[in-house]
């Protein structure tokens, strides 16, 4: 592995490599092929976190270091002379009119103009010698030419008893700290996104349960490996709270997945036999058996990260445009400086101008020199290199601390455009986490006892429903600190449905319309009733059964989030019309949009990921 200029470059594996370790035992097996492989892709990964380490702390030191020498020169040129007693000791003359505030700002430039800025010399001498000019090339010159007229001007002082110099060293160091700051806030930029990517390589486990099946689909072993090592069909065992290790099919058993890092979706989907899941989600509550399909750099999180991935190496389009641009703004301003002083000198020449434009201490050569050298230093790309990366690093560092990620400049430069912008709901309009927001009771019973049986029943399942249910139970009970609830018995949680259980002699069942109706449970009319305004209140209505009795119903409900409504009127106000594309139900979907205030119009309901990825792509295609 060798370091290059702080690129980091992986030979890929040859023959004579393998056969240098050529252990029969070890290469023998082809999943440990397959793990060298893995390694390589994993070293692959990360080399372009480590290119963007070494050039953040290249461009850091540089910049802490420009600002050293070139603060002190900007004080004694543009500050100091103007305090008394600081003026008269840089005013003091060293030898014949050369001065010490001369002396000193030529003393702490040089090492700026030389040592610091020596990258641009290098960029410059490395695009001259390919045959074009770059905004290197416009740097070296300017801050050259502005620093060899003040040496010339300061020597000249110090052999003549009568020229005043006419320094500019401030010039040509702080512009130089400038770029620097400009480059160093560019990879800052980037360095966000890269610590997005590096968050996304930590979503896939790092093991995985390998079972190993007999020709009549009995498990007969099972053994824990490095997920690298998976292979295409390859059968994975995923247990609760543990992530799904490959994109693969359930082949054995149901679970609730959590696929929030794919959708945004908070709540959970029901997986079955012959269902797809995808490497990286979380399992929340069973056991499942899934077959791997894809692998290693095929899953859809390696596709995720290579995405961001290569967002994040990508220039705005501005930046790009800024750089082929240079090839000819570069000599423009080279003919045009040289014009300017050309034009100048000739004036002088001819006495065009009146004699009282050139300063007593000098002649109209060097007042011609000095407008050349303006129009050049003027000219260099202040504004192109320090205006895009500042917008970018600003942009991407506010959307990252309020949990937006930006794909990169480009995003941010098409954005002017956005005359639509579609939201999802849950976790983006909404809070994400359901909570119960009412309790309709249709029995004379004591709320709290109420609540201690479904919790009772609920505490043993993992569905975010359950967690909300057993969450309002606890406050319920006030601020005892043992929250002991009563002994659930014959305990069976029914996928997608809800739980039932034994408590207290009683039989408890909590869970959704179609649960009762499968228990032979009847659900009398003011229950019917509060389902339908659960609904229409873009609610989830749970019903709770006590001895085949329906007894109430749980109103659970995501809140909307504070600022939702003022977010839409804002964009309403830009002309900027508010979409929302939802997996929720109809009737949710519907009743957010009227929280939120947007059309119903625009509004699309249980839409599948593949579906919203495709609606996206109409709305890009047609205008609203």
């Amino acid at each position: 592995m060798q370091l290059l200029f702080g690129y980091i470059f992986i030979p890929p594996p040859s023959s004579a490599f393998i056969l240098l370790f050529n252990n029969k035992d070890v290469w023998a097996n082809l999943r440990a092929v397959r793990l060298f492989d893995q390694i390589l892709v994993t070293f692959y990964q990360y080399r372009c976190h480590i290119t963007l380490l070494i050039a953040f702390l290249d461009y850091h030191r540089a910049f802490l270091w420009s600002l050293v020498f070139s603060v002190p020169v900007f004080f004694t040129s543009m500050v100091f002379m103007y305090i008394p007693g600081l003026k008269n000791v840089l005013e003091t003359k060293v030898v014949n009119m050369l001065s010490v505030g001369e002396v000193l700002r030529w003393a702490l430039s040089t090492p700026v103009q030389f040592i610091i800025g020596q990258k641009f010399y290098i960029g410059a001498y490395i695009a001259l010698s390919h045959g074009y000019a770059n905004m290197d090339v416009l740097i070296a010159l300017g801050t050259n030419a502005a620093y060899f007229y003040s040496v010339y001007s300061v020597l000249r002082a110090a052999t003549s008893p009568a020229f005043n110099a006419s320094d500019f060293f401030e010039t040509s160091s702080m512009l130089i700290s400038f770029i620097l700051l400009g480059k160093y806030l560019e990879v800052l930029a980037r360095g966000k996104t890269s610590e997005a990517i590096a968050k996304l390589m930590d979503l896939a486990p790092k093991t995985a349960t390998l079972l190993t099946i007999d020709d009549k689909g009995i498990v007969v072993n099972e053994k824990e490996v490095d997920s690298r090592l998976i292979q295409k069909n390859d059968v994975i065992k995923t247990i609760p709270g543990s992530k799904v290790a490959c994109d693969g099919l359930v082949i054995w058993g149901q679970s609730l997945i959590n696929e929030s890092m794919i959708t945004a979706e908070s709540r959970p989907v029901t997986k079955r036999t012959g269902d797809i899941v995808i490497g990286g989600t979380l399992n929340e509550n069973g056991v499942l058996h899934i077959k791997a399909a894809k692998v290693g750099s095929e899953t859809a999180l390696s596709q995720i990260v290579r995405l961001v991935e290569s967002a994040q190496m990508a220039k705005a389009p501005v930046q790009r445009f800024a750089d082929h641009i240079s090839k000819y703004f570069v000599p423009l301003v080279i003919a045009l400086s040289f014009c300017t002083w050309v034009s100048w000198f000739l004036a002088g020449m001819f006495k065009a101008y009146p004699r009282t434009w050139i300063p007593s201490s000098m002649d109209s050569f060097e007042l011609s020199l000095q407008f050349g050298i303006s129009v050049m230093v003027v000219a260099c790309p202040c504004a192109l290199g320090l205006a895009t990366p500042t917008a970018v690093m600003v942009g991407t560092g506010v959307g990252a601390s309020l949990g937006v990620l930006i794909k990169g400049g480009q995003a941010l430069q098409s954005a002017q455009e956005v005359n639509c912008i579609v939201f999802d709901k849950t976790g983006t309009l909404t809070i994400g986490k359901p909570m119960v927001v009412n309790t309709r009771l249709f029995k004379t019973m004591v709320p709290q006892e109420f609540y201690e049986l479904i919790a009772a029943a609920e505490v043993n399942s993992d569905h975010p429903l359950a967690k909300a249910i057993v969450e309002n139970a606890k406050k319920m009970r006030g601020s005892e600190e043992k929250l002991i609830w009563p002994e659930a018995l014959n305990f069976e949680s029914i996928t997608g449905q809800g739980v039932k259980a034994i408590i207290c002699n009683k039989e408890v069942i909590v869970g959704n319309k179609s649960l009762m109706l499968e228990q032979g449970i009847a659900i009398p009319v003011e229950a019917e009733e509060a389902l339908a305004e659960t609904t229409g209140l873009a609610q989830i209505g749970v019903l709770v059964s006590i001895d085949k009795e329906v007894i109430g119903v749980l109103a659970i409900s995501d809140p909307l989030k504070p600022e939702a409504p003022e977010v839409i009127f804002i964009l309403k106000s830009m002309n900027i019309e508010s979409m929302i594309v939802t997996g929720d139900n109809w009737g949710t979907a519907n009743a957010i949009a009227k929280q939120v205030g947007i059309d119903s119009k625009y509004v699309v309901a249980e839409a599948k990921p593949e579906q919203k990825a495709e609606k996206v792509k109409e709305l890009q295609s047609t205008s609203i």
